[in-house]
């Protein structure tokens, strides 16, 4: 559970960046939410990457 906290940042970047990839290619470019839902989620990653990695 320890490798999993340790690595939840990144993962959340790493589905945000695949949630803005697949709305270009689904064509949802129009639809603000999706692309706010990913940002306010790789925000997220970032900010959990940072402090996961400022504890060690």
């Amino acid at each position: 559970m320890d490798s999993f906290k340790k690595y939840l940042g990144a993962i959340l970047v790493i589905i945000a960046a695949i949630i803005l990839i697949c709305s270009f290619f689904f064509g949802w470019n129009n639809y603000n939410f999706v692309q706010i839902g990913a940002m306010v989620i790789m925000i997220a990653g970032v900010v959990l990457y940072i402090i996961s990695n400022k504890k060690n």
